[in-house]
């Protein structure tokens, strides 16, 4: 391992806390708005359109298409399903721009400054430059860049998405480490050559949340948060 230059960080639920941060927004405006949705289920739909969405972008059925754009034609149809009515363009935006104000987990801002020190730290994800670059001043996300789907032009897990931003590091896969709270994303870096670290975020679907609560194998690392993972690369 003394060969590891980077981290990459799948970012929507390993880094920051989407769920809790979009129901509470969603609470405030049921305040300010005297309206009575239910933003728990809002946004887990909203979060179930996230996949079925970019599947339609990686395989070819339409072109290019960033996270923002995609993020709100879900929201369009959930605002008809949900009946929320009467709101100005420039609401609805605010709202779909909730994806670029989410809240990071209590470690992560800590424990990436502490990664920054040593490694060079950027993201792998599937979110579009702007809501990322946003989601960082937001959160105090330190990032070195800004890597993953618009910059490639590929979502995950679709091997350039990873191999592509190591190539802009001037890096082997062997040299970076991915880190994640999803174990599928981990393989998928895995049969490229990346190494892997996994880091549980067992409430970022909720409490009653299934998946990906532990490892499923024996990634490179295992963490409890970003800090663990700080101490165990030295870091």
């Amino acid at each position: 391992m003394q060969n590891i230059r980077a981290l990459l960080f799948d970012v929507f639920g390993t880094v920051v806390d989407w769920r809790s941060s979009i129901i509470d927004e969603g609470a405030e405006i049921n305040r300010c708005k005297n309206l009575n949705v239910n933003w728990a289920d809002f946004v887990d739909e909203w979060r179930g359109l996230y996949q079925p969405s970019m599947e339609a972008v990686r395989t070819g059925k339409r072109p290019w298409t960033i996270l923002d754009v995609l993020h709100r034609e879900s929201l369009d149809q959930l605002m008809q399903k949900y009946q929320i009515i009467g709101w100005t363009e420039a609401e609805i935006v605010h709202l779909n721009n909730a994806w670029h104000r989410l809240t990071p987990w209590p470690d992560s801002s800590e424990g990436l400054y502490r990664l920054k020190k040593k490694y060079t730290i950027g993201t792998c994800s599937n979110g579009n430059v702007a809501l990322i670059v946003d989601m960082a001043k937001h959160s105090d996300l330190p990032w070195d860049m800004v890597l993953g789907a618009e910059v490639t032009g590929h979502y995950k897990k679709q091997p350039e998405a990873y191999l592509t931003s190591v190539e802009m590091l001037g890096l082997t896969p062997e040299q970076v480490v991915m880190v994640a709270a999803h174990n599928d994303d981990l393989y998928a870096a895995e049969a490229l050559g990346l190494k892997t670290a996994f880091v549980a975020r067992a409430t970022e679907y909720g409490p009653h949340q299934k998946k990906d609560l532990v490892a499923e194998k024996e990634w490179n690392y295992v963490a409890s948060d970003f800090l663990d993972l700080a101490a165990q690369l030295n870091a």
